[in-house]
């Protein structure tokens, strides 16, 4: 089966798009994808990126997402908290999750209730978030601060360094790289061979016949 990664952050908007639909897309492409939380900020932050101080592109951005909600029938009543999670604490949690089978659920849940005006991170929702899938919050956030988590957190970011990523959501069908979810439908005719730009003489050996 064709694989994809899918390097998302918590708290990206269009993430939140993403992880709404991509789904349904992998399936029906027949795609695998191995969803993988990174660290955004930090490499934002390292180019010297900000979007706290653009508050023009941050009002677009919150447009543009309620208008591909719309689109694609997400659900979208105002923008989410922004911004949100300062020590990146749903990401890691997201790290654990993924570690113990539940990685999938816990995002959904997570952008989902980002969305209905709860902040990422924060103390009381995440709990929350973590009992609902049945898992002992005291634990899980435990695990998520622990050295091991962050250090695992910190090789995620830097895989996507390695690729070239700079935003999120992205997604990576071996090197080449596809930024954006008004992209997600490229990066899965990507990786199933059939995108216009592959070439016979370009496209990668697992997909010539």
């Amino acid at each position: 089966m064709p694989q994809m990664d899918f390097f998302y952050f918590f708290g990206s908007c269009y993430a939140y798009l993403s992880v709404m639909r991509i789904d349904k897309l992998a399936a029906e492409a027949g795609v695998e994808v191995r969803w993988r939380p990174f660290s955004v900020r930090d490499l934002m932050t390292e180019k010297g990126y900000s979007l706290k101080s653009q508050t023009t592109k941050m009002i677009y951005i919150f447009r543009d997402v309620e208008r591909r909600a719309w689109l694609h029938i997400i659900p979208f009543e105002k923008p989410p908290i922004w911004p949100t999670d300062p020590d990146q604490l749903a990401n890691r949690v997201g790290i654990v999750a993924f570690d113990q089978g539940w990685g999938r659920e816990y995002t959904l849940t997570s952008f989902k209730k980002w969305f209905e005006g709860q902040a990422l991170g924060a103390a009381d929702s995440l709990r929350t978030i973590i009992s609902s899938h049945g898992k002992d919050p005291d634990e899980v956030i435990s695990l998520a601060n622990s050295s091991e988590t962050r250090a695992q957190y910190d090789r995620e970011t830097d895989a996507a360094r390695q690729l070239g990523v700079f935003g999120s959501p992205t997604f990576a069908v071996g090197q080449e790289i596809f930024w954006g979810d008004d992209r997600l439908e490229e990066a899965l005719a990507w990786a199933k061979g059939e995108h216009p730009a592959l070439t016979a003489a370009s496209r990668p050996e697992s997909l010539q016949a």
